[in-house]
């Protein structure tokens, strides 16, 4: 293990060890002192989430996005600081936190018995929704982690995962879908983080107005299993409590190939996505690259 990442594992399990011992006001203050001691150095994340965001508030001048992206530190910390403590908040702390609309498609889609897969974006807390899923709904899912390095840190996320009440499966290794496709066949819950795919099997969609790639796999556990597919949305507001939103399900196309219909089935969900991030852009913690013009500038556009 470089010097590197012992120090980022250090200071990811100095932030679950500490963090999670603060009263609630002192961690919020210091989230917000952290967020804009970052933004103030402008380091290539903050510069990455303007450049995101000027895709998502088009014509928005200078100053409003360095105002955005302000608010999007603040943002991306709060993720942070709720994260560091939510094992230690109580069941109660938990299902206080987040305010869904239209909880109902999942709720029924789990009665129904067909399996459901919820993909989100990296909007506001999606740790803290799937706490309150299995706190609230008293109803355990099945989600998919990145390979971190150093290992010991990817332990310490699946660690922190699962004691929430999820099942993580690595993303790699190529036993993830199967699993999922068997839970979801069972009746089962799959939640998966979808706004983001830079492998060769991503499918393109239009997202404000260019080009990015995102998983096939939400599409596909669909078509393969029968399961409902739900775009969820999630926001801060001035409140302690996260909001969110279900939106609509996405239907599998009656016509067409299996590629086919997976396309139009990743579109829908970026649309979904788009309504939710263009209502609070602030929310959407991108601080990478996304579109493929910034991934690969001759496909950009002419």
């Amino acid at each position: 293990m470089s010097t590197a990442e012992r120090l980022t594992d250090a200071l990811y399990g100095l932030g679950w060890s500490t963090v999670k011992k603060l009263p609630e006001p002192a961690a919020v203050r210091l989230g917000r002192t952290i967020a804009d001691l970052a933004w103030k150095q402008r380091g290539k994340g903050v510069r990455r989430l303007e450049s995101n965001y000027a895709r998502v508030v088009p014509g928005a001048t200078p100053e409003r996005l360095a105002e955005l992206s302000r608010a999007g530190m603040r943002s991306y910390l709060r993720y942070w600081m709720e994260s560091f403590r939510l094992p230690a908040w109580s069941a109660e702390r938990v299902k206080t936190g987040f305010d869904p609309k239209d909880i109902h498609y999942l709720t029924d889609g789990l009665a129904s018995g067909r399996g459901v897969v919820l993909a989100l974006p990296h909007l506001a807390n999606w740790d803290l929704a799937g706490a309150w899923v299995t706190t609230e709904l008293e109803t355990p899912f099945t989600t998919v982690a990145e390979r971190l390095k150093p290992e010991t840190l990817y332990d310490r996320f699946v660690a922190y995962r699962e004691g929430l009440g999820m099942e993580v499966l690595p993303h790699s290794g190529g036993t993830a879908f199967g699993t999922l496709a068997r839970r979801l066949r069972d009746g089962g819950l799959v939640c998966l983080v979808a706004d983001r795919d830079l492998s060769a099997s991503g499918v393109e969609v239009g997202f404000f107005g260019e080009t990015a790639r995102m998983p096939a796999g939400p599409a596909l556990l669909a078509q393969q299993t029968g399961a409902l597919l739900l775009p969820v949305t999630l926001w801060y507001d001035d409140s302690p409590v996260m909001k969110g939103r279900v939106h609509p399900p996405v239907e599998v196309p009656e016509s067409g190939t299996k590629a086919e219909k997976t396309s139009v089935m990743t579109q829908a969900l970026a649309d979904a996505f788009a309504t939710g991030i263009a209502e609070h852009p602030e929310d959407w913690h991108m601080l990478q690259r996304l579109w493929l013009a910034d991934l690969d500038p001759a496909k950009g556009p002419a």
